[in-house]
């Protein structure tokens, strides 16, 4: 019954799209429509004398040019292409047993298949229609009359036709876009109960009055976004706004409609996939929650430093595993765990799980960091345990390397002493005497300090960084840390980073003979479409390349090596151990002038401040 109620309002629901539509059309044509009964009456003689025949004129020119104008708005709609989702396409021939399970359980919901099934590198499922200009019933499989044509055997061949009406329907059915961490994280009966009220969606969808309400409505949503594009002549300019008055105007008299007939499909998807898997549904449910958070986690904490490297880890997926794994070892989130991943996963359904792994990856780096769409010299890919040496260990260098070139503008002396000469490597020592602050100086904890980093970079550090924008305190109040120098040396991070990325060259825009059909979809000029951070902090900066140059001199002087956590990325390994008492001691030095807590960790752990560290 809820399945009834539910497909009857979205049916009713896209009547009324429908409708505006038809009234959109009977506006475009009543001026012709007058003006065909004016003409009809004068060539008759019926309507003549006064002032007919003006009439009978103003209102054709009217007529025509409402036509006109009707005409092009309806060519600015067909030729608009939706927006579609960037996904890996997955082709029958390799995940011949996923395609299976997804028409067994199509057949079960008594509902038509997906006509593919696709990858997106994100925790979510869905169904998208890819079908825009296939317009008109006939697209839909069905006849005229609504009765399935496979009963039709007119030519006699009813093999064939049966056939092709079955490729016909094939091509009309939405796509399924499967999250790829849940073909890796999910078992398969996991990933069966999920898809299950995804899947029982193609139902609704099959029905001709929404899949028309439907192309309706992405078609004026396109429409809308090419009439606000930028960079056009004047002319061109004037005359999509015009079409895009009238596309706006009927999109949003289709809004409440559209969005009560979605939600009548939702409803009766969701009522007609209660039948299937109910119980393993709900235990289904709980690993979606758990794969999102690995998920972020390890795109945040993990994926992120590569792709600032200019590398992308290449077994994202196989990632999300592990990261998951560490996280219910360590909080004991899921009861059963052991025996739960005994059973067999979801991405044994592929023939190569590692190519499809490497191909989500990349579209990943490319949607959430703006990555280029092949590999290149400075776009290449890494292996999970080549992550320590690759990433790892060069984004600290590398960082170390900018805070010493940052030092060098401001003019930072090397340190100096008895049993310190001076020197001219890198070493941290430069970095702890820039920080300290003496202790009659040091802010009160909690003060605000009020300091103006752009000043305190002075006269040689303002001409080093001149025309780069170094931001002051009404920018970003966490520069104003705990001394001028503390705050220069952040404000000129911020400088040096803002340089080097506008400097780093555009990623090339690959034809899409090269990327395949669905990596034609979307701009490249609004990539990346979901990034993970805002910008960071001149503070973040600060603590992250003070962190960068400690782990330095802990591996050149004290044996420490780079290591990786699932769950938080990059860290430090001493003796085999993760240091994870290190950040609340560089947060110290940076946010009150006191290093005593930092070198107190470093004398324990052995390591040498004193001594130049191997950079970048």
């Amino acid at each position: 019954m809820g399945v009834e109620v539910g497909a009857q309002a979205a049916r009713s629901r896209a009547l009324a799209v429908l409708r505006i539509r038809s009234r959109a059309s009977a506006v475009a044509l009543l001026p012709a429509a007058v003006a065909v009964v004016l003409l009809a009456g004068g060539a008759t003689g019926h309507i003549v004398g006064g002032h007919w025949g003006t009439v009978r004129w103003i209102v054709t020119v009217l007529a025509v040019v409402v036509l006109l104008a009707a005409a092009g708005v309806a060519l600015v709609i067909a030729r608009a292409r939706p927006a579609m989702s960037p996904t890996v396409p997955v082709s029958e021939a390799s995940a011949p047993d996923l395609y299976r399970m997804v028409r067994d359980l199509a057949d079960r919901l008594d509902v038509p298949a997906p006509s593919a099934i696709a990858l997106t590198p994100d925790c979510d499922s869905w169904l998208e229609d890819r079908t825009h200009r296939a317009h008109g019933r006939s697209a839909t499989g069905g006849g005229t009359d609504g009765t399935d044509t496979d009963g039709a055997d007119v030519t006699g061949d009813r093999g064939a036709t049966r056939s092709a009406n079955r490729v016909r329907r094939a091509s009309a059915a939405p796509v399924l876009v499967i999250g790829s961490p849940f073909l890796w994280w999910m078992r398969v009966g996991e990933l069966r109960a999920v898809l299950a009220p995804v899947v029982a969606g193609t139902g609704p969808s099959a029905h001709p009055d929404i899949a028309a309400a439907r192309r309706f409505v992405r078609g004026l949503d396109a429409a809308v976004a090419v009439t606000s594009e930028p960079g056009r002549g004047p002319l061109s300019r004037t005359v999509l706004a015009g079409a895009g008055w009238v596309t706006r105007l009927l999109l949003r008299s289709c809004r409440v409609h559209a969005a009560e007939m979605e939600r009548g499909v939702a409803a009766a998807a969701a009522e007609r996939a209660q039948a299937v898997d109910y119980g393993l549904r709900i235990v289904a449910q709980e690993q979606v929650g758990l794969a999102y958070a690995g998920w972020d986690r390890l795109l945040t904490r993990v994926a992120l430093p590569a792709w600032r490297m200019g590398r992308w880890p290449s077994r994202l997926d196989v990632g999300v595993v592990a990261a998951l794994t560490e996280l219910s070892r360590r909080d004991r989130l899921a009861e059963g765990f052991t025996s739960r991943l005994g059973e067999r996963p979801a991405c044994d359904l592929l023939e190569e799980p590692g190519s499809v792994d490497e191909s989500t990856s990349l579209l990943a780096a490319r949607l959430f960091h703006g990555g280029p769409a092949e590999a290149g010299p400075d776009w290449a890919p890494v292996d999970w345990q080549d992550y320590p040496d690759e990433v790892v260990d060069r984004t600290w260098r590398t960082d170390a390397a900018r805070l010493h070139r940052v030092l060098d503008a401001l003019g930072v002396r090397h340190p100096a002493g008895p049993g310190r000469p001076e020197t001219g490597g890198p070493t941290l020592a430069r970095v702890l005497d820039h920080l300290a602050i003496p202790v009659e100086d040091r802010p009160t904890p909690g003060a605000d300090a009020d300091l103006d980093p752009e000043a305190a970079l002075g006269v040689h550090g303002a001409e080093a960084y001149e025309g780069i924008g170094v931001p002051g305190d009404e920018d970003d109040p966490d520069l104003a840390v705990s001394s001028e120098r503390t705050a220069a040396l952040a404000a000129g991070l911020t400088a040096e980073v803002a340089r080097e990325e506008a400097a780093a060259p555009a990623p090339p825009v690959a034809g899409a003979e090269q990327q395949g059909p669905d990596h034609a979809l979307w701009d490249d000029g609004t990539l990346p479409l979901f990034p993970l951070q805002p910008p960071r902090t001149g503070r973040d900066l600060l603590a992250d390349h003070v962190t960068a140059m400690v782990c330095c001199a802990a591996m050149d002087t004290a044996g420490a090596t780079p290591g990786l956590d699932w769950l938080d990325g990059p860290s430090l390994l001493v003796a085999g151990e993760r240091a994870a008492d290190l950040g609340p001691r560089v947060l110290t030095l940076i946010e009150t002038g006191d290093p005593a807590p930092l070198r107190e960790w470093l004398l324990r752990l052995g390591v040498r401040p004193e001594k130049p560290v191997r950079l970048v």
